[in-house]
């Protein structure tokens, strides 16, 4: 395969995803921001197993979503660093899959909270606003993430690109 053909690729991947993304969370706008929460768009989590197109993806896609959902500042980038943050995780750890949605999960509960609580001055507790943003993330990483990576693996070879990260060889794949 050419190399402008394999970047074509790559970039409509990585735009797919990006659009899946903002769509699910502006579409499930009510259970995707606030307080209490499950951002089904989180499901996608799970894509940077199949092609690190979804790295890119993910982040654009969170930053146009959390942009178009009315987010302030601090939550369009440290949310959207957040996502990248899990991308990267899931990444790193495809070949334990059970644990790709881990980074996102540990992410959301460390930094969404006080985006919460000190950017949109939500009232609740800390660790009342982390249980409950652990509990949505969970439910959308493992509950959702896990049956969607399960269900896409029969299309792994047309899902899978040839880009690695730095980090990555062939002989790691």
């Amino acid at each position: 395969m050419n190399s402008n053909r394999s970047r074509i690729q790559y970039i409509a991947k990585a735009a797919v995803i990006a659009a899946l993304y903002a769509a699910l969370c502006i579409v499930l706008q009510s259970i995707s921001f606030g307080p209490i929460q499950v951002r089904v768009a989180n499901a996608l989590m799970i894509m940077p197993y199949y092609t690190t197109a979804a790295i890119p993806g993910l982040f654009i896609g969170c930053i146009i979503a959390n942009a178009v959902g009315g987010g302030i500042l601090i939550d369009v980038i440290a949310g959207s660093l957040v996502t990248l943050g899990g991308a990267i995780g899931a990444r790193l750890l495809r070949k334990k899959p059970w644990l790709m949605p881990l980074p996102t999960v540990v992410l959301n509960i460390l930094v969404v909270p006080l985006i919460l609580k000190y950017g949109y001055g939500v009232p609740l507790p800390l660790y009342l606003s982390m249980i409950y943003i652990a509990v949505g993330a969970v439910i959308a990483c493992y509950g959702l993430g896990m049956p969607l990576y399960y269900a896409l693996r029969p299309g792994e070879p047309f899902l899978s690109d040839d880009f690695e990260l730095p980090w990555e060889s062939q002989k790691t794949r």
